[in-house]
This record gives C-alpha cells, sequence and structure tokens, in this order.
C-alpha cells in the first residue's frame, strides 16, 4: 500500500484545483453566423483585425480568440456590436444562426441590400439597432417574431413600402424609430394608438417619410386651393367685376350727357329770333 506524505498530498490536491477545465465545444451555429457575417462585409478600416477562420471556430474560447465587437456568455455570443466600423456589404440570413443573440447593432456603418426576413431566428433578440446605414427595401414583418424585441432602431436609411402591422403585438417594445426613410402609406394604429401600459410612439418616430402619414403626424397639406381660398377668389373677382361695371356706366352715362348738351346748343343756334 502507497502512503502519500501531507505534502505530497497537498500538492496533488492543488494540481488538481487549477488544473484547466475542459471547454464544451463552441456552437456551431456562432461559427457558422460570424463565417457569413465577415463574408459578406467589407472593412477597408481594418477594425475587425482578429475576425478569422481560426477565432471562429471557438468565438468565446478566452483573450487568445477575442474578436471585436463581440461580447460572450456561457459560451455563446449574446451581443454583437459593431456600431461605426465603417462596415460596406450587407446583412447576411445567416446572421440567424447566432441563436443567443441578444443585442445586434450594425449602426453607423454603408451597409447596403435589405434587411433579411430571417432574422426572426434571433428569438431572444431584445435591441435591433441597424440605422444611418443605406439599407433597402421593406422592413420585414417576420420581425414580429422576435417576441423579446424592446428596441428598434431602422431610422436614416432608405427602406421603402409601409410600416408592417406585425409589428405592433410586440408587447415589450419601448423604443421605435423609423423616419428619415422613404417609407409610405398609413401609419398602424397598433403603433400609434397603443392601449393599456403599451408606449405610445411620437411624431419622431416617422418623421422624413414623405409618403407617411396618419397620426402621430401632423395632417398633410393640400397641394390644391382650399374652400376658403375659392370663396375669396370668387367674392374677390365678383367685387372687381362690379366694380368695374359701375365705373363703365358712369363712363357712358357722362359721355351721352355731353353728347346731348352738344345737340341742344346746334339746335338753339338754328332756331330763328322772333
Amino acid at each position: 500500500m502507497i502512503t502519500l506524505r501531507p505534502s505530497a498530498l497537498l500538492l496533488l490536491l492543488l494540481g488538481l484545483l487549477t488544473a484547466p477545465l475542459p471547454r464544451s465545444a463552441a456552437d456551431p451555429g456562432d461559427e457558422l453566423c460570424l463565417t457569413r457575417l465577415s463574408e459578406s462585409l467589407q472593412d477597408p478600416g481594418r477594425r475587425l483585425f482578429n475576425w478569422s477562420k481560426a477565432n471562429f471556430a471557438d468565438p468565446c474560447g478566452g483573450f487568445a480568440s477575442y474578436l471585436p465587437g463581440t461580447t460572450c456568455n456561457n459560451g455563446r455570443i449574446y451581443k454583437l456590436s459593431l456600431s461605426g466600423f465603417g462596415l460596406r456589404g450587407t446583412i447576411p440570413a445567416n446572421l440567424a444562426n447566432c441563436t443567443s443573440l441578444q443585442a445586434l447593432d450594425l449602426s453607423a456603418n454603408a451597409l447596403t441590400g435589405p434587411i433579411p426576413p430571417d432574422l426572426q431566428g434571433l428569438v431572444n433578440l431584445a435591441v435591433l439597432n441597424l440605422s444611418s446605414n443605406r439599407l433597402s427595401g421593406q422592413i420585414p414583418a417576420q420581425l414580429a417574431l422576435c417576441a423579446y424585441l424592446n428596441v428598434i432602431d431602422l431610422h436614416n436609411n432608405l427602406l421603402s413600402g409601409p410600416i408592417p402591422q406585425q409589428l405592433g403585438l410586440l408587447v415589450r417594445l419601448s423604443a421605435f424609430d423609423v423616419s428619415n426613410n422613404r417609407l409610405e402609406g398609413q401609419i398602424p394604429g397598433s403603433l400609434s394608438n397603443r392601449t393599456g401600459n403599451l408606449p405610445r410612439f411620437n411624431a419622431s418616430s416617422f418623421e422624413g417619410n414623405k409618403g407617411l402619414f396618419g397620426y402621430p403626424l401632423a395632417p398633410m397639406k393640400s397641394k390644391g386651393l382650399s374652400v376658403l381660398a375659392i370663396v375669396g377668389i370668387g367674392l374677390g373677382s365678383g367685387l372687381a367685376s362690379l366694380v368695374l361695371s359701375f365705373t363703365g356706366v358712369c363712363i357712358w352715362l357722362r359721355a351721352t350727357e355731353r353728347k346731348m348738351a352738344m345737340e341742344e346748343g346746334k339746335i338753339s343756334q338754328l332756331m330763328p329770333d322772333y
């Protein structure tokens, strides 16, 4: 029987306690998500200096594989913030593979193309900020399937079409901004006239869309003449016609009197004296 000295036993225990724990395998969804996003982006400022396939295999594996703009929790990416990185390119549909993502901020870049409807797969997403880009196309109604959405910020883009009615079903939505786009149609009442404890969104959330109308925006100004203007013009033209007609009659009467006076003078000269 082998007997260990107390000092050797203590060293053995310390070794067991300080030995690195085996890391769980990286989630394949996060790896695919980052790979496709990297392939879709152009990084002229080289802000994504450490984004490489080698690090995508284990993006939350420690400091050595730290990726700018990513934040991990329990071995999964839960926050992706690339705001103001000067990025170009498009948003890939595979971004939805980062299923633990709670905050997605790609604002203040030069991204183009549509917002992928596939983002509905981000079932834990609470913050979506795609503002100040050059995104086009319609706002996907599928975003309403991200039930935890608290913030939707899409202002300063080139988005067109109507605002989906379904977005009003997001009961957690407390911040909503689609201003300065090319949206059109009536603002959904489910967003402008929310009932109960649901926050309402004021005009600043919708301004800067020429084709958008309805509460809380101010009524659209008519390009034609108003009824009062038409009546005023009618009354003014009628009064002017009356004045001109009266003036003409006066001139005619005076000319007639002068003519009659001249004829009476001629007649009196021709008559003999008695």
